[in-house]
């Protein structure tokens, strides 16, 4: 018998020419496994992938069912099973069948044999697998039947398996591509953005603004040369423009969140679009005043909308203008963009009990509405694809179908008075997509760079050439189809950002930006490199310039080695331990220079390198490898003896393995004929050797330690015969008054005699001994390359004085103050412009809490006990706890508490200091209360400290408070004491309330009672106001009290509370009023100019509540997180 036809239809795809064609039958069947004995096993599979139990119906007997084609009838197999796409273009066709026989002997994988389609070999290796989704279970294969047909699918172990082919022509150039090695810039002459962590969102909005080539080249006419830094925001937006235009890869925007202020927190979060992009768009249009682009941002993306309230019977109508920078339309109950235009400017019918009341008419029947004057040039519609679902009481995602077009006229939704001279025809230019849910998902976006061009896609780094269908249908939203081969069945697509299953698309449009046709030669007008400012071509050549020779330096470290030079003038500047400090990167004197040395090159090469810089002749130097010794030290420890020897020889023979290669260089201090004379190292018959010994002095006058040169001595000398060496060397003469009663000169060489000095050996930086003066060196361990360490002996008056003013009368007390010594800065607690307040001091970490106070009242000529620290946060700089004084803390402790050594949160060599009207112990008996000044309305706001006693009331708080603000006793009597939570008044502190009650976390304020309140007149009452976002929930900036007068209408009220608050002009006039309840926080009732407050009022319950947008946002939570750096 014939075996039975496999059937295997799929939408394949063009190969890559010349790779391997083979038909991998464990990718075409699954993932099978075959044991011995016959055995058939199943690998382990996605239970997803079952079909879920479905009722069998058994249909009339009138219906029709579809016959199952033949298996050889291969057009009939591929009309059912391969239907044609309709937006693509076949170009080839083809069906191949592999002939299987033996099937319970095939090896476990297997190749299929060869076959072409359209000149192309097929499967090959690298892409055998295309994501087919359905399987045959080998278990089912050898079945007595198959699908009902009477006969197994394999018989007499031989099967048929037909792969079915239909090669589609690509418009795109990416349609079949793996993107292994993918080039953005060389398929499409474009660059993508890198994700920093949640910045997809980011992303789509910066290509949006940078393909609006007009706003690109008002971008770069910022004048930003003398502002390039990492705070500016203007200049990292031009870098990263300028970037995309011209960088070869994908382009960082660490730059450009670091110049917005963002901390990790905010790199994490996925933001809110608009408000971003609103605030962008301020912060630019800020940089821009005064320049060649000012205005320019509100001509290219400001409309107009007229809210109106229109009497029917009478001639009367209450309107006002409006600016917007985007549209947000509703999705929700809307089936396209139009039927969104229709739902926004819908007009609503007041009558009945919700008439108007039109002054001079009573009430009156009347239309209130918006409708638009005039749309930007460039169009920004926020479509609402989150909205808070009451029934679940959560924000939820939209994800039904809404469609919008390539083109659509703006005209009927413009106002009869509207100017229509010249068409308000848009055309589509940007879609940004959201695929996933509110909790999680991905963020990228379509464009149209060009009028006439193609859309690409910006996913991130990667760009891509995109057909009208994806960047348009595909992000309707909406139900998946169900396509005939099955690929999506009842339980819907996996999501991949969310994991979870649905039949609607999970990826949507959520914005779209649109050009006005009639001025799209304008907004697309081309940016060359020439429009960027100069000054960033130039930085950026010299940063690439760098970083071309760091990867240059990298690549070719094997052949350089670096060699650490010291000199004698080094070792004469350095006070500290050793001869110098290896670790210092200063340009001090001290600080030892670091050469980069061909590895080849030989020591006599580098010697005359070193000469040069030290512009001495070569032969007058010699050069000495160091060592480093096991107590830490690094000392000299011999010439390096043969000048031809190479550098690499010289590191691998005198140096440690994995330590750096670090030389001293001598200087020849005698000199025959013009020759250097050098100390013979080598030991001679009956003399002992010479033994290199560093010097240094520590002057207790000016409490100094420092180098002053180097000795050689024999090893059988006496520590005291170094004494006439040293005094010699210091040039001091018996003209010298002596320091000690004991001290004698020497008749013959008018020196000091062996008394006057005290030496110690610097071992190491924990050990300083004293020297025994009739030891030899030999005795003592001397050895080439120590240190000793001298200083002139004191009389005990001399100690005392010195000891007074707090200098150190030992050497070895001031090797321990270098062992613990800290460099402190000290800012004021208080920020000023005077720079010189802020001060460093080198202190010693084991100083007490007195000790250390009384340094900085030295510094700054205060009385010490008048002197309050406080640690300072790592991360913002800001001053973090007062320090106590505990005599028991030392400052090392202070600075980096044990508890927390390891994770610490504050800085370990800072502290910011303030100056206090009284002692500290009587500091101790006050409490600090942090109370914030209102002034000029409620637009200036001071921070004070005011001290009061613990337990007294907020009458103790208004004299400090008093002179804190310089108020007069007139003004001080009408302060008002006031606490605040989430930007709403909870209650005013009276001057009996105590201030044990006042917890450390409530925010305090305090104002001047407005005359008017002062003066209530009859029937006159006092509500509270505050400030809010859209939503009532969303409160923000200062709420204050305000006077209701009964009867005024409010456009007066309007005046009034411009002249309370302080703002006024066209600040005043983007602001919405509304009357809600305090306790429900019902749906605001926004007030007209012919409303009355009073009349709207009814109880102490309400509130009134100020409309606009929150331009002040801090790092708090989500939905006002977002925050760019002025």
């Amino acid at each position: 018998m014939d075996p039975v036809s496999r059937n295997l239809a799929s939408e394949d795809m063009q190969p890559q020419a010349g790779d391997e064609a083979v038909a991998d039958l464990k990718t075409q069947l699954g993932d099978m496994q075959i044991g011995g004995g016959g055995d058939i096993l199943v690998d382990d599979y996605d239970p997803v992938d079952e079909k879920p139990n479905v009722a069998i119906i058994t249909p009339d007997e009138s219906t029709d069912e579809p016959l199952e084609p033949l298996a050889d009838d291969y057009q009939a197999i591929r009309e059912r099973y391969l239907p044609l796409l309709p937006d693509l273009e076949t170009e080839y066709e083809a069906e191949h069948t592999w002939h299987i026989e033996n099937y319970r002997g095939m090896t476990r994988k297997e190749r299929g044999p060869k076959f072409d389609c359209g000149g192309h070999p097929w499967f090959n290796a690298e892409e055998s697998d295309w994501g087919f989704t359905r399987f045959a279970e080998l278990r089912k294969l050898f079945a007595t039947q198959w699908g009902g047909s009477g006969r197994p699918m394999v018989e007499d172990d031989a099967v048929n398996v037909t792969a079915y082919m239909r090669i589609y022509k690509d418009p795109t150039g990416v349609l079949w591509h793996n993107f292994i090695n993918y080039n953005s810039k060389k398929e499409t002459g474009m660059v993508g953005l890198k994700n920093q962590g949640a910045t997809c969102y980011l992303n789509s909005l910066l290509q949006s603004l940078y393909f609006t080539n007009a706003f690109r080249k008002a971008v770069y006419q910022i004048p930003t040369e003398k502002e390039t830094e990492r705070k500016n925001s203007a200049w990292a937006l031009q870098r990263l423009f300028y970037l995309l235009q011209t960088n070869d890869d994908a382009v960082a925007t660490q730059e450009l969140t670091a110049s917005f202020g963002w901390e990790t927190k905010q790199i994490f979060e996925q933001q809110d679009v608009q408000e971003l992009s609103r605030i962008l768009m301020e912060r630019m249009e800020e940089r821009m005043k005064g320049t060649e682009a000012e205005n320019v941002l509100p001509k290219m993306f400001v409309g107009k909308t007229k809210t109106y309230l229109s009497c029917i019977n009478v001639d009367y109508e209450s309107s006002r203008i409006e600016d917007f920078w985007d549209i947000q339309l509703n999705v929700s109950g809307n089936r396209n963009l139009d039927d969104s235009f229709k739902d926004y400017i819908q007009m609503e019918t007041l009558d009945g009990e919700n008439k108007y009341f039109a002054e001079g008419y009573g009430l009156q029947d009347a239309k209130k509405g918006v409708i638009f004057e005039s749309f930007p040039q460039v169009l920004h519609l926020q479509l609402k694809r989150f909205d808070f679902d009451i029934n679940r009481e959560a924000t939820m995602k939209i994800n039904d179908r809404y469609e919008f077009p390539e083109v659509f006229d703006a005209a009927p939704y413009l106002s009869e008075s509207a100017d229509k001279s010249e068409p308000w025809i848009y055309k589509l230019h940007g879609v940004l997509v959201h695929s996933g849910d509110v909790n999680a998902g991905h963020y990228y976006a379509f464009f149209k760079p060009t009028s006439t061009g193609h859309f690409y896609k910006f996913d991130d780094d990667k760009v891509t050439r995109a057909t009208l269908k994806e960047a348009l249908e595909e992000n309707f939203g909406g139900d998946y189809a169900n396509l005939a081969n099955g690929n999506i069945g009842p339980i819907g697509v996996r999501n991949p950002y969310t994991r979870t299953l649905s039949t609607k698309r999970s990826m949507s449009a959520y914005m779209l930006v649109y050009i006005r046709q009639s001025r799209e030669e304008s907004i697309l007008v081309d940016v060359n490199e020439d429009d960027a400012p100069a000054h960033l071509a130039r930085q950026l050549n010299e940063e690439r310039a760098a970083q071309e020779k760091r990867r240059r330096d990298k690549e070719e470290q094997h052949l350089y080695l670096p060699v650490g030079v010291v000199t004698e003038e080094n070792f004469k500047s350095h006070q500290g331990f050793d001869l110098t400090n290896w670790e210092s990167d200063s340009d001090s004197p001290s600080s030892p220079q670091v050469f980069r040395v061909l590895r080849a090159s030989t020591v006599g090469d580098f010697t005359k390198k070193v000469a040069e810089t030290m512009q001495l002749p070569p032969d007058h130097i010699r050069l000495w490898a160091m060592v480093n010794r096991q107590n830490k030290t690094t000392r000299p420890d011999q010439p390096l003896p043969d000048l031809n020897m190479s550098m690499d020889e010289a590191c691998t023979k005198f140096n440690s393995r994995d330590k750096p290669f670090r030389l001293w260089v001598e200087t020849a201090s005698a000199l025959e004929d013009g020759k250097a004379v050098w100390a013979n190292m080598q030991p001679l018959p009956g003399i002992s050797p010479p033994v290199l010994v560093f010097l240094k002095y520590f002057n207790t006058e000016a409490q100094t330690l420092k180098g002053v040169g180097h000795i050689f001595m024999r090893k059988n000398s006496k520590v005291s015969e170094m004494n006439p060496v040293i005094q010699h060397l210091m040039g001091w003469s018996s003209s010298e008054k002596s320091l000690s009663t004991s001290s004698t000169f020497s008749s013959s060489s008018n020196l000091m005699s062996a008394s006057s000095l005290a030496l110690y050996e610097e071992i190491k930086h924990s050990m300083i001994e004293p020297m025994k003066p009739k030891s030899t060196l030999q005795q003592a361990e001397i050895q080439d390359g120590d240190i000793v360490c001298f200083q002139k002996t004191l009389s005990e008056r001399e100690a005392s004085a010195i000891a007074q003013t707090g200098g150190y009368t030992d050497a070895r007390e001031f090797y321990d103050y270098l062992l613990n010594r800290i460099i402190v800065k000290f800012l004021p607690k208080f920020a000023t412009d005077h720079d010189e307040e802020s001060f460093t001091l080198a202190l010693s970490r084991r100083m007490s809490y007195d000790q250390f106070s009384a340094k900085v009242g030295e510094h700054l000529k205060i009385d010490p006990t008048h002197l309050r620290f406080t640690t300072i946060l790592a991360s913002s700089g800001k001053p973090k706890a007062p320090v106590r004084r505990n005599q028991g803390l030392n400052l090392s402790q202070i600075l980096l508490p044990q508890m927390n050594a390891y994770n610490n949160s504050q800085r370990p060599d800072a502290l910011s200091y303030e100056i206090l009207e009284m002692s500290i112990s009587e500091l101790e008996t006050k409490r600090n209360l942090k109370i914030n000044w209102i002034t000029e309305g409620i637009t200036k706001e001071e921070t004070f400290d005011v001290l009061v006693p613990k337990n007294g009331f907020i009458e103790d708080l208004v004299p400090g408070l008093q002179k804190k603000a310089n108020l007069p006793d007139e003004v001080a009597r009408y302060v008002r004491i006031f606490e605040v939570h989430g930007s709403k008044i909870i209650r005013e502190l009276g001057h009996d309330y105590s201030v044990p009650s006042i917890s450390e976390f409530t925010n305090l304020y305090a104002e001047v009672i407005p005359e008017e309140e002062r003066t209530l007149g009859v029937n006159e009452s006092v509500i509270t106001a505050f400030q809010f976002d859209k939503e009532p929930s969303k409160a923000h900036g200062l709420p204050f009290k305000f006077v209701v007068k009964p009867g005024e209408p409010f456009k007066r009220t309007k005046e009034r509370i411009s002249r309370r608050i302080g703002i006024k002009g066209k600040q005043f006039d983007k602001i919405k009023f509304a009357v809600m309840q305090r306790s429900s926080f019902s749906k605001p009732t926004y007030l007209d100019d012919d409303d009355e407050l009073s009349a709207m009022t009814r109880t102490t319950d309400d509130l009134l509540g100020l409309d606009h947008v929150n331009k002040s946002r801090t790092q708090g939570g989500k939905g006002d997180s977002i925050f760019i750096r002025a």
